[in-house]
């Protein structure tokens, strides 16, 4: 192998068609060169791993003890890092409510990351969201999703918003929804007390994901289905689900995957800055976080405050808890995330000439091993042993 060029082999690899056993997996630069072939001298070792496609998180706020909601490229880097070390290879930056200036602020900052290829995109979560299901954004900085201000936090992105969750029943929102959904930027129904109906007009103005569904929205009414049931039932909706073992029982996941099959989820973090550390106090926007036993909610009111997930054992618990098979994890945790940003071009699945982005797990428990974005190894590279000559 050329320094540039690395195979992987004897690894299972989850590929779109299925799984391979003894796979080999070639790296030429930056991307996927090839898959399949003859083991040879200098090939990387993989017996007992699993490849998977590298991570792509929709909803994420910090982590590392950092967050994205502070405006300081140095927190963004931090956050992203901790994230990539977990198998995140492709990440988009959520906000939390805050003044509209200040929310503006942070978002030209989160831009610059995005023009230099740690960031895919921002998404903006608040403050267009109802006061009754705000959860852990400040009530008295939420606003009506006007469609004037909408446009401002879109046009402080500089052309990196994908995504706005908003709560459609609110004064604006089904015109934001049209409006967002006109521009190409992913309306996302979410933090809402919307009824049925509304919901329903919502995805037929162009809604087209759900934030982290089940949370921060009415349940489900056998008189009154709520939006839960609307945004489960559409075909064009793509709905998150937090796999942390907190804000969903695995029951209620079950149901969604029935409902829903793995084509129409995204699993996602919604991390705070506690991933990937301790317990402790940590600043979400505006507000201070408690996090005990890896569980992070608000110091005023005691409400679940993101998570301290990381897509790593998002993946694990899919497969280990829920019973998912392996395809319709990497379904979950990679395709969809990637087709709803429009990168299916480039990553989402192992295929020659995508990018060599690449998660290693053990086969037998599924922990994470090593880490490759772009065909640099980030994590776990001094794991693996070169093969000497094939007898």
């Amino acid at each position: 192998m050329t320094a540039d060029r690395t195979a992987l082999a004897g690894a299972r690899l989850v590929l779109p068609g299925g799984v391979i056993e003894g796979g080999r997996l070639t790296v030429e630069g930056a991307r996927i060169a090839d898959l399949g072939g003859e083991a040879a001298a200098g090939d990387l070792d993989l017996a007992g791993y699993t490849v998977v496609p590298g991570f792509v998180d929709l909803h994420v706020h910090g982590g590392g003890g950092a967050s994205y909601a502070s405006g300081i490229a140095e927190e963004a880097l931090t956050a992203a890092r901790t994230h990539l070390e977990h198998g995140t290879t492709t990440t988009m930056a959520s906000t939390v409510t805050g003044e509209i200036d200040e929310v503006c602020r942070q978002a030209a900052v989160l831009s610059e990351l995005v023009e230099d290829g740690v960031l895919a995109g921002i998404h903006f979560e608040g403050p267009f969201i109802s006061h009754n299901r705000c959860g852990a954004h400040r009530p008295d900085l939420l606003r009506d999703p006007d469609p004037a201000l909408v446009r401002k936090l879109a046009d402080a992105a500089r052309g990196h918003a994908k995504m706005f969750t908003l709560a459609p029943e609110l004064p604006g929102g089904l015109e934001s929804v049209r409006m967002l959904a006109d521009q190409g930027i992913i309306a996302a129904v979410g933090h809402t007390d919307s009824d049925y109906a509304v919901t329903l007009e919502a995805i037929d103005a162009g809604a087209t994901v759900a934030t982290h569904l089940f949370n921060a929205m009415p349940g489900i009414q056998h008189r009154a289905p709520g939006p839960i049931v609307a945004l489960l039932e559409d075909e064009r909706v793509t709905v998150e689900l937090i796999n942390d073992g907190i804000h969903l029982h695995p029951s209620v996941l079950e149901l969604a995957y029935g409902t829903a099959g793995a084509e129409r989820v995204a699993l996602i973090t919604d991390a705070m800055g506690a991933a990937g550390m301790g317990d402790g106090l940590y600043p979400l926007g505006p507000l201070q976080v408690r996090v005990e036993d890896g569980v992070a909610r608000l110091v005023e009111g005691g409400s679940i405050a993101g998570s301290t997930l990381t897509l790593d054992v998002a993946f694990r618990r899919a497969v280990t808890v829920l019973g998912l098979s392996l395809n319709q994890a990497v379904t979950s945790l990679s395709t969809v995330p990637a087709r709803l940003l429009g990168l299916a071009d480039t990553l989402g699945t192992l295929e020659a000439g995508k990018n060599a982005d690449l998660v290693v797990l053990d086969s037998d428990t599924f922990e994470l091993a090593a880490v490759m974005r772009r065909g640099e190894w980030i994590v776990g590279a001094d794991r693996f042993t070169r093969a000497g000559n094939p007898a």
